[in-house]
């Protein structure tokens, strides 16, 4: 028997409420754009799913292909790439679910940002959708300190590119996306803000 860890690895937990709210079916194609060591592919895999993955180090992707083989070996390794989320050799409205974790607040600037998520928006199925969790200054404007355009030093030390509530709903306008649910936010001890951006694209 399968016991929970088993079956889920260790997923981001806003990407399981995402499952729990049954908003993912056997058929889905589904892009982990900028996926690591496939933390969030593990339930995936073993459910079924048809799984993609790309990331800028081999050495992640070399881990995600030999996890794929452990898990679904019926997936092509070559599902799986060294690709920068901004450059995705892919065809046009390809997959119907993207998930993007914990990878857009290392956009250099705006512009940057702006060109990953039309990249993977290019990608999406009509009617699809996109999952991101990403740093933002939500609830922690006063902890954070600018350092250059959108980049910040958080209260942990770390240095990254924030977003904000308003920077979210301007870029799902101009996509012509519609918020699948309300932007949240955790706040981690006033050390950073991890904000869930959940969007879904026009059906037609």
């Amino acid at each position: 028997m399968i016991n929970v860890n088993e079956l889920f690895g260790d997923i981001d937990i806003y990407l399981f409420d995402q499952i729990l709210k049954n908003r993912f079916t056997p058929e889905m194609k589904i892009l982990d754009a900028g996926c690591g060591g496939g933390r969030n592919l593990v339930y995936f895999l073993r459910s079924g799913f048809p799984v993609f993955g790309v990331d800028q180090s081999a050495e992640a992707i070399e881990y995600v292909r030999r996890l794929a083989r452990t898990l679904a070996p019926a997936i092509p390794s070559e599902n799986f790439r060294v690709s920068k989320v901004e450059e995705l050799s892919f065809p046009d409205k390809n997959f119907d679910v993207i998930i993007s974790s914990a990878v857009l607040h290392f956009a250099d600037d705006e512009e940057h940002f702006d060109r990953i998520i039309r990249e993977m928006w290019r990608v999406l199925k009509p009617a699809g959708m996109l999952f991101a969790r990403l740093a933002s200054t939500i609830g922690i404007e006063d902890k954070v300190e600018k350092i250059a355009e959108r980049q910040y030093l958080l209260p942990d030390g770390s240095e990254r590119f924030l977003v904000d509530e308003e920077m979210l709903i301007a870029a799902a306008q101009r996509l012509g996306g519609v918020f699948v649910e309300p932007i949240k936010t955790t706040n981690v001890q006033n050390l950073r803000a991890m904000t869930t951006w959940v969007i879904r694209k026009n059906a037609f």
